[in-house]
């Protein structure tokens, strides 16, 4: 039996049954595997490194995968379709120049993207770049807290505000509160210098407004 941590099931629980599902980064093949054998009709495991795709071929023998498909590729950009594109474990911004360079984009294609930084600068990419989040979720694995997005196409290019940067669609007041926290440290450490004054002020406001949506008064 595979064993996830509680980041990737997560978003393998916004993965839909019954279809092609793409992995892009995909390392061990373990959350491709997982997917294989909870419902996926096909997982096409990709990465652009030689070394997790000699360790994903290795997991897929193992488990006795027959609808795997082990792809080397940068990005997408060998992957001619999937149903879910699902990318987890990676910065915000490399994920957002992964997905952008997709190639079948349809209004049914759907992205699981979980980043490990900077997952306000993947919801201004995802918005300035026609696309649409739909859902988020959140995961903990001891002191580390993620968010899983789920996103899919429509065309509409758009702007957000900072505030929807910072705390998208999440709902968790937990995490809600932890984003409040960060914001309130840098701007903390930027009162030392009367040149970020502003900056520092701004940032206060946006955790007053998080925490706000935090505490439900929002």
């Amino acid at each position: 039996m595979i064993s996830l941590d509680n980041r990737l099931k997560t978003a393998a629980a916004l993965c839909r049954s019954g279809g092609v599902i793409c992995d892009v980064g995909t390392d061990h093949a373990l959350l491709a595997c997982y997917l294989a054998k909870n419902g996926a009709k096909e997982v096409v495991a990709s990465d652009i490194n030689d070394g997790p795709l000699e360790s994903a071929r290795r997991t897929v023998e193992q488990e006795g995968c027959d609808n795997v498909r082990v792809l080397k590729s940068d990005g997408l950009a060998e992957i001619d379709y999937a149903d879910d594109v699902i990318i987890c474990g990676m910065g915000g911004e490399l994920i957002a120049d992964i997905i952008t360079g997709c190639r079948f984009l349809t209004a049914n294609t759907r992205f699981i993207l979980q980043p490990m930084t900077k997952p306000e600068l993947l919801r201004r990419r995802l918005y300035a770049d026609g696309f649409e989040i739909l859902e988020e979720r959140t995961a903990y694995d001891g002191k580390r807290a993620y968010v899983v997005m789920l996103a899919a196409y429509t065309g509409e290019k758009r702007d957000i505000d900072e505030f929807f940067a910072f705390s998208g669609k999440v709902t968790d007041p937990k995490f809600l509160k932890l984003t409040a926290e960060k914001l309130l440290k840098n701007a903390r450490g930027m009162d030392s210098s009367e040149s970020f004054a502003e900056e520092a002020a701004q940032l206060r406001s946006l955790a007053e407004k998080i925490n706000k949506k935090a505490e439900g008064t929002e």
